[in-house]
C-alpha cells in the first residue's frame, strides 16, 4: 500500500482499530466550531474508509466520542459497480454514469453505488465478473471495483 493513498483524520478512540471499516457520514452541528474539524472531517461524505494504521498521540477531546479522537490513518476502500461490459477494462479511467433508476432492481445498489454521482471520474482497479443476474433494461454489465480519480 503506497503511503500517498493513506488519509490522516481522527476518529473515536473506542473504536480506533486496525481493520475497521467505516462509512463517513459527514460532520454534525458540534464540529462548526471545532479546532480539530479539519483534520475530521477531511474525507469524502458518504464513502467507506479502513483504517490501516494507528498514530501515537494524545486522546482529544470531542463531543461526539466520550472516550474522545485520536489519530488514524485510512485508505478509501474501493466501490463496487456494475458498468458497461465494454468500458470494464482494468486501468481504464472513465465518468461514472447512473443509467437506470429502477429502485425494484435486485441489483440498483450495484448499479448506483451511494458513493458515487453521475460524471464522477473513476479508475476500474479490478473486473471482478458478470452482473449476478440479467439486466432487466437489457445491458451488458459487469461487476468492478472502482477507486476516485483524484
Amino acid at each position: 500500500m503506497e503511503e500517498v493513498d493513506k488519509i490522516i483524520t481522527l476518529c473515536g478512540r473506542d473504536w480506533a482499530k486496525v481493520g475497521m471499516e467505516f462509512t463517513f457520514l459527514g460532520g454534525k452541528a458540534e464540529c462548526e466550531n471545532c479546532k480539530l474539524k479539519r483534520t475530521c472531517l477531511r474525507l469524502r461524505e458518504g464513502s467507506k474508509y479502513k483504517i490501516v494504521g494507528l498514530r501515537d498521540g494524545t486522546p482529544q477531546e470531542c463531543p461526539l466520542h466520550d472516550e474522545g479522537v485520536v489519530a488514524v490513518e485510512v485508505i478509501e476502500l474501493p466501490i463496487l459497480a456494475l458498468i458497461d461490459s465494454k468500458m470494464a477494462v482494468e486501468g481504464a479511467k472513465l465518468h461514472f454514469e447512473r443509467r437506470c433508476n429502477f429502485i425494484g432492481c435486485s441489483m440498483y445498489n450495484l448499479c448506483s453505488p451511494v458513493e458515487l454521482q453521475s460524471g464522477d471520474a473513476v479508475i476500474v482497479e479490478r473486473i471482478i465478473g458478470d452482473a449476478p443476474e440479467k439486466c432487466q433494461k437489457g445491458f451488458s454489465l459487469k461487476v468492478v471495483e472502482l477507486k476516485r480519480e483524484t
